[in-house]
């Protein structure tokens, strides 16, 4: 499954500002349970199984890109949700610069390997620094989201 086919306009958020890492995960956590992305009573262990993930090492890459991820039980689909951030979020990232894409996962366990190839193709997407300036100099969630489709187009994975 590709990124474009698990975002909805209303899962990306332009203009995206948070504190830290934290607080990025936890309002785009919201971001889904606002959008009905996952159920409001899966939001903590939604919530808990990012954290933890992060806690192990941190999901910060390089180039401004930070990709919190994790696989639980409770949910029954893969849900992702993008954040736009202009401003950059304190991620401790590998090469230090803060985030600004900001691309949750959450992934059903029983599917992990499956979206193990879902994961590598959104780290294929945004290594390209073309693909980084679309996606942060998009205006809108849908241009933006229209950015990501066609570029996965140009991938056969």
């Amino acid at each position: 499954m590709k990124l474009g086919d698990l975002l909805k306009e209303g899962q990306i958020a332009m203009g995206f500002q948070a504190r830290d890492k934290w607080e990025a995960i936890d309002k785009m956590v919201d971001l889904l349970v606002a959008h009905n992305a996952i159920k409001a009573d899966q939001r903590a262990a939604v919530t808990s199984a990012l954290v933890a993930r992060e806690k192990v090492a941190s999901t910060g890459m390089e180039h401004g890109v930070a990709i919190p991820h994790a696989s639980i039980d409770e949910i029954d689909n893969a849900v992702a949700a993008l954040a736009i951030a202009p401003e950059g979020i304190p991620f401790q990232s590998a090469d230090g610069r803060p985030a600004r894409i900001v691309i949750l996962l959450v992934i059903p366990r029983k599917t992990v390997q499956k979206h193990i190839r879902t994961l590598a193709g959104i780290a294929r997407l945004i290594q390209y620094e073309e693909m980084r300036d679309a996606l942060t100099n998009a205006r809108s969630a849908r241009e933006a989201l229209g950015v990501i489709r066609e570029e996965e187009k140009k991938d056969p994975a």
